[in-house]
């Protein structure tokens, strides 16, 4: 059973962990081009351009890779962690400077994250299963390649569909004891609880779950230093709303669960607690939210405006784009595109998974295959399903 609520978005992150009492990391980035009053000589300009050159190349393998490859590559939680070893922060893969401080301040949080991100990543491949992008991952550092480049709809869920799995996985990771700087939820009771209703029990600490995934996944975005009103300025604006987007679908969906207690099940007694909901409620609810994204773009002011002004503002809720979505029905190196040549398709089906649909046009071929499945199941006394396996071969069809 459950009992709806509403509760304010928690402040941020505290700026120390209470743990090891290190400050956590407050990022200042310089102004290009002061030079405090002094006038550059030649070789030292020459030394500038060379460092800019090598910051520029450190910056686009950085932003090659993602945090998203801690879903792809396992990370070793702290009680594995061998004395004198190289330390595990510093092995991690895609990881921005920021993230990278993070990491030293809570290690024990890394293995969920990865977590996080790969329940992201399944559910973007379940929500797109049918469609001509069906968020393939092509490699395990920059995880789904240079599509990602690109400000698209997709790109957009990606990024919410993947902030929402790090709350979520925090959140479950306080509950069950597994990270010391967070335990079960501490939300108060909700004032349309009835009176005779129990509040208590370990209820997922989706406060937390939400500050340390806006600490973490948006330290990525909020140490680059672009000029105001550029095309990376608006980009770094539309990753930021879309990862709000995404934790804000976790943390409105929590809901207040109950359980029975009482002789015989009279349930005379009830226990409540706070719930994450199925993450599958939360991508489906994110996959309206791609379904209705509003395209932006950048102002000279360095805001994101509606590129249709007769549309509603998108709320904290919204996702947005600032590029129209790449061609997806052929593989392209350049935008990242894989094509669907050779994807499975419906042929009687007249959405995006048809074959007219899916295979852009271009046919397909039919063949056929063998399916085994459980059939002529009976209940055994006691207690056990006996079932056969049934053979059909069935005709299927891949785009050419």
């Amino acid at each position: 059973m459950t009992q709806s609520t509403c509760r304010p978005l928690p402040e941020s992150l505290e700026t120390q962990n209470p743990r090891t009492g290190v400050e956590a990391p407050h990022w200042k980035l310089s102004v290009p081009g002061h030079w405090g009053g002094l006038r550059p000589t030649m070789p030292s300009l020459l030394l500038l351009f060379t460092a800019a050159l090598l910051s520029s190349w450190a910056q686009l393998l950085t932003d090659a890779n993602s945090w998203w490859s801690l879903a792809m590559n396992p990370v070793q939680r702290p009680e594995m962690f061998i004395i004198g070893a190289q330390p595990v922060c510093s092995q991690l893969p895609g990881l921005s400077p920021g993230q990278r401080k993070l990491c030293q301040l809570y290690q024990e949080h890394m293995a969920y994250i990865g977590e996080g991100a790969k329940t992201g990543i399944k559910e973007c491949q379940y929500q797109f299963r049918q469609r001509r992008w069906n968020c393939s991952t092509v490699d395990n550092t920059s995880v789904f390649g240079r599509v990602m480049q690109i400000g698209s709809r997709e790109t957009a869920f990606t990024y919410a569909v993947s902030a929402a799995g790090v709350v979520n996985a925090i959140s479950r990771a306080c509950r069950e004891g597994e990270l010391s700087t967070c335990g079960c939820s501490r939300t108060a009771r909700p004032k349309d609880l009835p009176r005779d209703w129990l509040w208590g029990g370990c209820g997922d600490n989706v406060e937390y779950g939400y500050r340390f995934a806006k600490e973490f996944v948006d330290a990525r975005e909020r140490e680059k230093n672009f000029a105001k009103g550029s095309e990376e300025q608006g980009r770094v604006l539309m990753n930021l709303q879309n990862n709000e987007a995404g934790r804000r679908a976790v943390y409105k969906m929590a809901d207040v669960a109950c359980k029975c207690h009482g002789v015989s099940g009279s349930c005379s007694l009830k226990t409540c607690w706070l719930q994450l909901a199925e993450f599958r409620k939360v991508g489906d609810q994110l996959k309206e939210k791609y379904d209705s994204a509003a395209a932006m773009r950048i102002t000279r002011k360095g805001k994101l405006e509606l590129v249709n002004s007769r549309f509603n503002q998108p709320t904290p809720e919204d996702l947005v784009y600032v590029d129209p979505s790449p061609d997806y029905c052929l593989r392209n190196e350049t935008t990242g595109s894989l094509g669907t040549q050779g994807r499975l398709c419906n042929k009687t089906s007249e959405g995006m998974d048809g074959c007219e649909l899916m295979c852009c046009g271009r046919g397909y071929d039919q063949f056929k295959s063998v399916q085994v499945e459980r059939c002529h199941c009976k209940f055994h006394w006691c207690c056990f399903v006996k079932c056969k396996k049934c053979t059909e071969i069935v005709d299927q069809y891949v785009c050419k």
